[in-house]
């Protein structure tokens, strides 16, 4: 039957290579080393498992699932989960992905399977410092297990999301580390295929951890001799593979990816950190593919001149002439490009990346603001309880999504300490009025404009039965993208922003004792939280008074008094 080739498949393509484990650290210099019973054998400089003319050199101990404490989820897919765990033996840690083999059958995902395990250990066989490394692989009766390197700060896309966009700096040298890997990837005849800030991971230094090879292809034998290309291929020649939004023109045209696909999702990711959104977006895929094949998109008002040439040399609908391309010159034409002038290519590594900061790009009509003002951080490095309510309530929707409930601090507090719980307490709905002019109106006064709002403010049906405070038009910036909304202050407190011309609610800023707003001038006023810095811009003028009642009722619901933040 179709279900017992299937999973005869499973055992022959899957289990048995898994049976070997690859020994070594993550963080080895040194090839892993591995049983080839499959057939399939590693590159050249991979140890061998025999000694000419000599004995048989002693396996080292298959690993299991007990040779590992694991900890939190902090990933997963339609057919994986993926936990940070930590070695019993060496007291390392590292992130475990979970792969179960009904799921695998289910999703058809044998050859993804034995693809992503057979380009890790060429990359573990060749090591480049911005790539995950293999650490081991097993399996039980009914998982798959990768054990491979932890990334300590996560993915990049939520650091895009909380900062809006990145300066020029922040922009070239993360840039700079994507070329350096994609030069090594392509040298060994592989092509990513799903290039994505999601799939770009960040180590505890910041610098990047490229991983997910699940949709990867491999295009040379150099680095896997003895490997059936075919059959390790999940797709076939013509297959689409990828992300809608960085997905390149010949993907979607069933023309033959190259190197130069992973180019086009490279110009998508520039564009994304300088402007805060990536180039092809539409309400739903076909759209955003008819934008892709059509070359459709603009570049907002303020985008750097230099970076606008790049990206316009890395989205051209023919790859053979992508900036990078091997007719354009290859990557020493890419690396020379103007944007890269000051970059040290060869000690990227050893570099301390530049600091990520709340920046509010220019445009031609407002100039460019920057803070160095950072959210208290008491955030530990991790994953326990605390830090994944603190992650589940990271929105990485854009604007125009419909907003959600977001998991609020009543969660977070039931896995907190007595004691943080008493100092990072929930909002009051009693609040302090002490010297507070905006909350200074008593039990009758609040009911009198309670009654008033309900009656007449076509906004009150949006706050959830909350009295507005203070409310006004803002132009709600992300990079160099504005929307107008109406922000609402409210008790309780809540900072409500709605979309005036369709009356939706698109979601609220969240609360906590580390909340604290900023002006930067008159009409310009930064909401710095932990997981995201709002950027919003009073048309009026009125950017004081806003910080002065958003600071107020954050005083006053935290008991907190004047500091000097």
């Amino acid at each position: 039957t179709k279900l017992a080739r299937s999973k005869l498949v499973v055992q022959r393509s899957v289990k048995e290579p898994l049976d070997a484990p690859q020994a070594g650290a993550a963080e080895m210099p040194t090839p892993v080393t591995g049983a080839s019973t499959s057939g399939a054998t590693l590159p050249n400089n991979v140890a061998s498992t025999s000694k000419e003319g000599g004995e048989e050199p002693k396996q080292p101990a298959k690993m299991s699932a007990k040779d590992f404490i694991f900890g939190k989820l902090i990933g997963e897919g339609s057919f994986s989960m993926v936990y940070l765990a930590k070695e019993i033996r060496t007291n390392k840690e590292y992130a475990i992905k979970v792969c179960y083999k009904q799921h695998i059958l289910r999703e058809k995902k044998q050859r993804a399977i034995m693809r992503e395990k057979q380009i890790l250990r060429i990359l573990s066989a060749r090591p480049h410092p911005f790539f995950i490394r293999l650490h081991s692989t097993f399996h039980d009766a009914n998982k798959l297990y990768f054990v491979v390197t932890y990334a300590k700060n996560g993915e990049l896309l939520p650091h895009i999301v909380k900062y809006g966009s990145f300066d020029a700096d922040v922009t070239r040298f993360y840039t700079a580390e994507i070329i350096s890997a994609l030069e090594h990837l392509h040298s060994l005849g592989i092509v990513h295929r799903d290039l994505k800030p999601e799939n770009i991971l960040l180590d505890e230094r910041m610098h990047i951890q490229i991983t997910d090879f699940g949709s990867a292809k491999i295009i040379s034998r150099e680095f896997c001799d003895e490997v059936d290309i075919g059959e390790i291929e999940l797709n076939g020649h013509n297959s689409f593979v990828g992300t809608a939004q960085y997905v390149s023109p010949e993907m979607l045209s069933d023309k033959s990816c190259s190197p130069s696909t992973d180019l086009w999702a490279l110009g998508c990711i520039v564009y994304q950190m300088i402007s805060g959104l990536p180039p092809f977006r539409a309400s739903n895929e076909y759209l955003t593919f008819q934008k892709i094949l059509k070359l459709k998109y603009e570049f907002p008002d303020g985008f750097n001149s230099v970076v606008r040439d790049l990206v316009e040399n890395l989205l051209v609908i023919d790859p053979n002439q992508r900036l990078g391309a091997a007719s354009r010159g290859g990557y020493p034409a890419l690396k020379g490009h103007e944007f890269f002038t000051e970059v040290r290519w060869e000690k990227l590594s050893e570099m301390e990346p530049p600091k990520m900061l709340p920046f509010l790009p220019g445009t031609s009509s407002n100039e460019e603001l920057r803070s160095h003002y950072c959210v208290p951080d008491d955030l530990e490095p991790g994953l326990d309880d605390k830090q994944m309510t603190r992650l589940l309530g990271l929105a990485f929707q854009d604007d125009d999504a419909p907003a959600v409930s977001s998991p609020t601090s009543t969660s977070q507090q039931q896995q907190q300490p007595q004691q943080q719980q008493q100092q990072r307490t929930q909002p009051q709905q009693r609040i302090s009025r002490t010297h507070l002019h905006i909350l200074d109106f008593g039990p009758e006064e609040h009911n009198r404009r309670f009654q008033k709002q309900a009656e007449t403010n076509p906004y009150h049906k949006f706050v959830q039965g909350n009295l507005i405070l203070k409310q006004g038009l803002v132009d709600k910036r992300k990079g160099l993208f504005a929307r107008r909304r109406m922000l609402l202050l409210t008790t309780g407190p809540h900072l409500y922003y709605v979309d005036p011309a369709a009356m939706v609610l698109k979601g609220e800023i969240p609360w906590s004792p580390e909340l604290r707003p900023e002006p930067k001038n008159f009409k310009t006023f930064f909401v710095h939280t932990p997981n995201r810095t709002y950027y919003l811009e009073d048309p009026e003028g009125y950017a004081l008074a806003w910080c002065k009642a958003i600071d107020e009722v954050r005083k006053a619901t935290y008991n907190q008094a004047d500091d000097a933040s």
